[in-house]
């Protein structure tokens, strides 16, 4: 470990080869079913990034799957959320008659293309907070900020769109 921690690559690889086993039977018993290897894969990634963190002179492995079983709760999360997204389109498809999907259809390219038109810190924190749902907490994780960046640049982004479109655009925002 403290070969890896001092940044040797083929340390790291030993590691990486040691610990695969264990922790595709964590992902997948932690519900990452046929997605396991992409959490492992992810989990060794974050891992590798997260060296810093790790504390010398504890064991390597329970730090690895606690990453692991992390990944795989984000994927369940994300797959649940995106399952309702889904349900949530298709149900307002379905209510809305054809008036009102032209209507909606218009609103809502207009609503992205002025996200798409934001600076990339305001569109990837509305992505985040809104597209995929993620708490404030959640968005600092993915994206790598102050819980205070996500909260004032979430503020200004909404801030730009009102002012970006109609009024009843981004009421709901």
């Amino acid at each position: 470990m403290r070969r890896t921690i001092d940044g040797d690559l083929d340390a790291y690889a030993s590691l990486v080869a040691r610990y695969t086993a264990v922790a595709h039977r964590a992902a997948v018993l932690s519900g990452a079913g046929s997605d396991a290897e992409d959490v492992v894969q992810e989990a060794f990634v974050k891992a590798f990034r997260k060296l810093g963190t790790f504390r010398h002179g504890e064991p390597f492995r329970p730090w690895l799957l606690r990453i692991v079983v992390n990944e795989a709760s984000n994927l369940r999360r994300s797959l649940r959320r995106r399952q309702a997204l889904a349900l949530r389109a298709a149900a307002e498809d379905r209510a809305d008659g054809p008036e009102a999907d032209v209507l909606g259809g218009e609103r809502r390219d207009a609503l992205l293309a002025a996200v798409r038109a934001l600076p990339a810190k305001y569109r990837q924190v509305l992505t985040c907070r809104y597209f995929l749902e993620l708490s404030e907490a959640e968005t600092a994780q993915v994206l790598d900020w102050p819980l205070g960046s996500v909260k004032s640049r979430t503020a200004r982004a909404i801030g730009r769109l009102r002012a970006a479109l109609p009024r009843e655009e981004v009421s709901g925002a």
